[in-house]
């Protein structure tokens, strides 16, 4: 007798969708040109040195860093190395970028496209947010001489469209919420799309471990990791006691990637009020991390990062969004760089199965991606100088 099939299981609810970014774009930034970079839970950003890996993590910290209510100033700290270099300026000495995402999410795919004028002086001069053929929010610079934007949101009902100032030096977006009320069905949608986006940008975590900081003792403090990972020892002093199953996790970790037996990792705390790491031999042997290697350096501290999260790492979450609905980006600079075959391959290995859970997005930057080409889970996006 032939089974009926069985029941597809339901999708989860669109409220416990994490907002994710999908898409990086980099219309004109840098050495970019129209460029649309697909993001997936885990992408390597690949190719040969010059083609603009670094440039478009850059901009990504730079989108989340708006998103989480930074000025441009903070975002951008050097705006004239944003603008491509062939641009000429306009006869008012004007030039600029272009750089913007797709979020999805419960709202549905939500477009953010953003044009920033880098001189004579640095500001917002063009932003629009867009969902479908919608536009919810657009922004134009009238008048040069004041320091803000004319916005238009849409509204629908009697009045389609709310007009009024925003600030010049911030992302419209990100301000929404504190200038949209949400009574009408139109309103409630671009509060909607403006929370997604917000939400899944500003979770993010630039991280380029730097084995020259993280070998000398360190001065006991917040227990957030750094994005040089300097401050390491410290970081593990706080984790080993914390959570006991994510230590035995890390233990793993660093057994697999580095030489020689690892018993545990520990921080210990001389009296000199400092914090040092070591790996403990199991055989009463205690192995400090200025003995170790630069490509073990930085597999541990990676490692670190992938297994543990806002609270520990030194990045600013949503806070008023509970911590089911947010994903931590890991923008890793270098992903590949020191590590050997054995390194990569299990770093590669522990990312894929902690972005599998849907609560870490790790956006990647190799010189090289042979060794992962092909591999399930990983988007590889391919960059030409």
């Amino acid at each position: 007798m032939t089974q009926p099939p069985a029941p597809t299981p339901p999708a989860p609810p669109t409220s416990l969708v994490r907002p994710r970014i999908t898409e990086l774009r980099l219309s004109a930034f840098a050495g970019h040109r129209r460029a649309a970079l697909p993001l997936g839970p885990l992408t390597l950003l690949a190719g040969p040195s010059g083609c603009g890996k670094s440039s478009a993590l850059r901009a990504y910290e730079a989108l989340a860093r708006l998103g989480g209510g930074a000025t441009l100033g903070e975002a951008f700290p050097d705006p004239v190395a944003c603008v491509p270099e062939r641009a000429r300026p306009d006869a008012q000495r004007r030039r600029g970028f272009r750089i913007g995402c797709t979020a999805d999410g419960p709202a549905g795919p939500v477009r953010l496209d953003v044009a920033v004028q880098a001189e004579p002086r640095l500001r917002v001069v063009g932003e629009r947010l867009t969902a479908g053929e919608l536009v919810l929010l657009e922004t134009a610079l009238r008048d040069p001489g004041k320091r803000s934007v004319q916005a238009a949101w849409h509204t629908a009902g009697p009045t389609p469209v709310t007009r009024g100032p925003l600030p010049d030096d911030r992302l419209g977006t990100a301000l929404l919420p504190l200038r949209v009320a949400g009574r009408t069905p139109g309103q409630r949608r671009v509060l909607a799309a403006a929370e997604q986006m917000v939400v899944a940008l500003r979770s993010a975590f630039a991280c380029d471990p730097q084995p020259g900081r993280m070998r000398g003792p360190v001065p006991a403090g917040s227990g957030r990791l750094l994005s040089d990972c300097g401050n390491l020892a410290d970081v593990l002093l706080r984790t080993r006691a914390e959570c006991g199953h994510r230590h035995a996790q890390f233990i793993a970790a660093v057994r697999a990637g580095c030489a020689g037996p690892v018993a545990d990792v520990l921080a210990e705390s001389p009296a000199d009020g400092t914090v040092r790491a070591v790996l403990d031999r199991g055989d009463g042997v205690r192995t400090g991390l200025r003995r170790l290697g630069d490509g073990e350096l930085r597999y541990t501290a990676l490692a670190l990062v992938l297994l543990t999260g806002p609270g520990v790492l030194e990045v600013d979450p949503a806070s008023e969004v509970p911590a089911a609905l947010q994903t931590l980006t890991v923008l890793a600079d270098g992903f590949d760089r020191n590590l050997d075959v054995r390194q990569r391959r299990e770093l590669l290995r522990l990312a894929v199965r902690m972005c599998e859970r849907g609560h870490i997005r790790l956006l990647g930057a190799v010189s090289d991606v042979s060794w992962a080409a092909g591999t399930d889970g990983v988007t590889v996006v391919h960059l030409e100088p």
